[in-house]
């Protein structure tokens, strides 16, 4: 499916700007497609280019990320309560009463506050894209040591590269995939240098909220079917709390991805036909 298959959107929610693609706007079901960290929403266009054969697709940058506005107010807006609170408002405008939610970490756990709290009873499945309600420490140092400090380089080509190394857990991406990867969270910093396009106080985070990641209490309350995608070596889903899914809260169906680590890139139609099976069953 081309790339002209998508549409381009803002609005204000909480009183921030945010972005967001959608895809299959003739479709009445809708899926909420959510990005990580430190990535935009264009990194969902391959599921949501499958997916919009039969769903809506709504794909937002996160504040701070890609064309969504950067936080004036780091420390109290970057976290995951504000990002659940700019979800709601985002739903309630668009005027969505139902809806399927696919996370890919971060996003993963955006979706899972909400279902527990403010979109509870909304959200009808949930797909979490090597995320759960704990987190491995190492990893999470590791990722806030890079994502807190982005290279910069002088050539798109250079940052192209610098993605292939960082983002090698995704698993297997074409030259067309880690084109666009690159193409769509770039921005060129004041000196002409290129960077990752976010906000680099977007990881205050790990600072003000340390445990802003350690969810049980949440997930224990969900009832939702709940399918977890995990990377078969990720570092940060790890394979104990994976077990501890399938067994406690909504007791998620996980379902390992060989040849990944953090996170798989839902670019395969192995993974679509995995998400898109867990969906129709609801």
């Amino acid at each position: 499916m081309s790339s002209s298959a998508f549409s381009s959107h803002y609005l204000r929610c909480e009183g921030r700007e945010l972005h967001y693609t959608e895809w299959g706007s003739a479709h009445s079901d809708v899926v909420i497609a959510w990005h990580g960290l430190a990535r935009t929403g264009r990194d969902m266009d391959d599921l949501a280019a499958h997916l919009s054969q039969r769903y809506r697709v709504i794909c937002p940058d996160t504040l701070g990320r890609g064309l969504s506005q950067w936080s004036p107010l780091p420390d109290d807006e970057y976290c995951l309560d504000f990002y659940v609170r700019q979800a709601t408002a985002l739903v309630d405008q668009l005027g969505l009463q139902s809806f399927h939610w696919v996370g890919t970490s971060m996003g993963g756990a955006i979706g899972t506050v909400a279902a527990a709290t403010t979109l509870r009873g909304r959200i009808r499945r949930l797909v979490l894209n090597d995320n759960g309600p704990e987190l491995a420490a190492p990893a999470l140092e590791r990722i806030r040591s890079y994502a807190g400090s982005p290279a910069a380089f002088d050539t798109v080509s250079e940052l192209e590269q610098y993605f292939r190394s960082v983002y090698k857990p995704y698993g297997w991406l074409s030259d067309a995939q880690w084109r666009r990867l690159t193409e769509t969270s770039v921005r060129r910093l004041p000196d002409g240098r290129v960077t990752p396009h976010y906000d680099p106080a977007m990881v205050r985070q790990f600072i003000t909220r340390p445990n802003d990641y350690l969810r049980w209490a949440e997930w224990d309350t969900l009832s939702l079917p709940v399918l977890c995608l995990r990377g078969a070596d990720s570092d940060l889903l790890l394979p104990e709390t994976a077990e501890a899914m399938r067994s406690r809260g909504p007791a998620a169906v996980v379902v390992t991805i060989a040849d990944c680590g953090h996170a798989p890139a839902l670019n395969v139609p192995e993974q679509f036909a995995l998400v898109e099976r867990f969906l129709a069953a609801g």
